[in-house]
């Protein structure tokens, strides 16, 4: 069985409107990124628990916590950012979340992968003790402009790092965005080490996002794939069809409705079970 979530600060910056969303489409699960226009790092005790007040009272659990980790310069000051990495663990645990995304460090231009490349797997390694001591997974997204944006680097640390507490979700558009066609060349160097499918769809011509089955990212594809390899997890709608930016994106309920229902018509062609 799938498990449907989605990024719902891509509804509207009020969880309770998110929650009203979700309601209708059925969705069950949250990947929390922000609450009423605050970061979900920056939300204050409180605010973590009247989003939980608000969650619960619709049936609705956090299934990752959609942190920043890891967006920010490979030779930025990592103490500050572990300090970040155990905020993120104790509003996991607070929400009762298994996952944090995590991502693997911006590079500039001038900031070649392979000189960085040892850094970054200590980083990354650092940041996974940590997870696993607090009894969660880390979830690395392939992103434009860091460390691990393309199949290849990804495999690298994943690897290289080699701790169960830090696996893969795997980001079609986002791979499209890098040039690359994701299946079935990094489908099958990836599958191994991925546990969980954000869904989102671009075009290689011009990069625009766009919903599931519209892009090159090769969605149907990679759900065929999923489901005959006996894939059960989260695949989390992550929509980003009004704007994006470095720390996310926005839909509106409207697009955040169209790309949902784009994503299960493909499941329901392809004969996927999900809830």
């Amino acid at each position: 069985m799938w498990v449907l979530s989605g990024f719902a600060d891509e509804i509207d910056p009020d969880p309770e409107v998110q929650a009203q969303v979700l309601d209708g489409l059925g969705i069950r699960y949250v990947e929390l990124r922000s609450a009423w226009d605050v970061n979900v790092l920056d939300l204050t005790d409180e605010q973590v628990a009247e989003v939980k007040r608000i969650l619960d009272a619709h049936g609705i659990g956090v299934s990752s916590i959609g942190s920043p980790l890891g967006k920010v310069n490979v030779t930025d000051d990592f103490d500050a950012h572990l300090r970040r990495t155990d905020r993120a663990i104790e509003v996991a645990r607070v929400l009762g979340a298994p996952y944090i995304r995590v991502f693997s460090f911006f590079l500039t231009a001038d900031q070649r992968p392979e000189d960085h490349r040892d850094e970054v797997v200590r980083r990354m390694g650092a940041m996974a003790e940590r997870a696993a001591a607090g009894g969660v997974v880390l979830l690395h997204e392939n992103e434009k402009e860091i460390f691990g944006d393309v199949p290849e680097r990804v495999h690298d640390l994943v690897t290289a790092v080699g701790s169960p507490a830090l696996r893969l979700a795997w980001d079609a558009a986002n791979y499209v965005q890098c040039g690359v066609v994701p299946f079935p060349e990094a489908y099958a160097l990836l599958r191994p080490y991925t546990d969980y499918v954000q869904v989102k769809d671009a075009v290689l011509a011009s990069g625009e996002v766009v919903p599931a089955g519209e892009g090159d990212g090769r969605l149907r594809d990679t759900v065929r794939a999923l489901a005959d390899d006996g894939y059960e997890g989260f695949v989390s709608m992550e929509p980003h069809l009004s704007s994006a930016h470095h720390l996310g994106g926005f839909s509106g309920p409207e697009n955040f409705v169209r790309a949902t229902k784009a994503f299960t018509a493909i499941l329901d062609a392809e004969g996927v079970p999900y809830r």
